[in-house]
């Protein structure tokens, strides 16, 4: 039993980070650089991305980008998410936990190197009237939806899962924000009612598709190759992401809240059990704080940022 449950542990780890002995080298980078970064502690940046709901909010915006045909014909057409999916999830951690932790200089150049990844990343598609539009993944409108996808994804996991938000969540679409305009996003929301207003507005007009890709998508990230010791609690995470979806994107995905018989089963109660699991293995036992946070707090201390400021 024991060595089941380490090789559980390792799993976990390696899921999330790459590997199961160590930090990420990356990670330990963030204590470099020479100035405090976009993010600081007691920021809503912190508050979201210190907690365990980013990893529903991650399975929910898979799910919402799905569903933009131009953002979906790059990953199928120009990606080996099929092959090797850990990679691509390692990949956006470790932009993620950059531009939240990191210098900005560790930022711009975490997001510079995305963007050279996308430059190849382009092609047509046909749009839902039959006409055919070109698609880049560096494209400001392209941009724009997976930035809003996200934002909204890692929000509506933490409104459920997670704790309070220094300033609500206004403050964290106004600070993550900067992380849009780091991918190149033109005038990106800074509040929840404008993020809200431009999702429903790329629903009202159309276009959003749900089609054989789309559930052939849906079917690979409910089904994701993980090793077996996790499929269980991974099965409980995807069907939080999809608790957490408006009821229109629910259809659209054809994915709906798992029943038996007439009751819903106990999702949210569920999720917060994997998540504290989870926790756990990510060494909350050990430590209040993860090696980027840790890392990020190395480098404000050797700035001399006032302590209360790293509280």
């Amino acid at each position: 039993m024991r060595n089941v449950l380490r090789t559980w542990r390792d799993e976990v780890k390696k899921t999330f980070s790459g590997r199961a002995d160590a930090p990420p080298d990356w990670t330990l980078r963030l204590a470099e650089g020479d100035d405090a970064g976009y993010h600081l502690p007691g920021s809503a940046v912190w508050a979201v991305h210190g907690s365990m709901s980013p990893i529903v909010g991650g399975i929910r915006t898979l799910l919402m980008q799905s569903l933009h045909p131009g953002a979906l014909a790059g990953v199928h057409e120009h990606s080996n998410f099929r092959e090797d999916p850990l990679r691509r999830l390692a990949n956006t951690i470790r932009w993620i936990f950059t531009v939240t932790y990191g210098s900005t200089a560790a930022a711009e150049e975490a997001s510079r190197r995305v963007r050279r990844l996308h430059e190849p990343v382009h092609g047509s598609y046909q749009d839902n009237a039959g006409a055919e539009r070109e698609y880049s993944a560096n494209d400001p409108g392209l941009a724009a939806w997976i930035h809003i996808a996200f934002t909204d994804g890692f929000l509506a996991a933490h409104r459920i899962w997670g704790g309070p938000i220094p300033g609500g969540e206004d403050a964290y679409v106004r600070e993550w924000a900067q992380a849009g305009r780091l991918m190149g996003v033109e005038d990106p929301p800074l509040t929840r009612a404008q993020m809200r207003s431009q999702l429903d507005s790329w629903y009202e007009k159309g276009e959003l598709r749900a089609d054989s890709r789309v559930r052939e998508t849906v079917e690979f990230i409910r089904n994701a190759p993980l090793h077996p010791l996790l499929r269980p609690g991974y099965r409980v995470l995807f069907a939080a992401a999809v608790y957490s979806l408006e009821p229109r994107y629910r259809r659209m995905l054809g994915v709906s809240v798992p029943r038996l018989g007439p009751f819903p089963l106990p999702v949210r109660l569920a999720t917060k059990v994997v998540l504290g699991v989870v926790h756990l293995a990510l060494g909350g036992l050990r430590r209040r704080k993860g090696p980027s946070e840790s890392a990020a707090l190395a480098r404000l201390r050797r700035l001399g940022v006032p302590a209360a400021d790293l509280a």
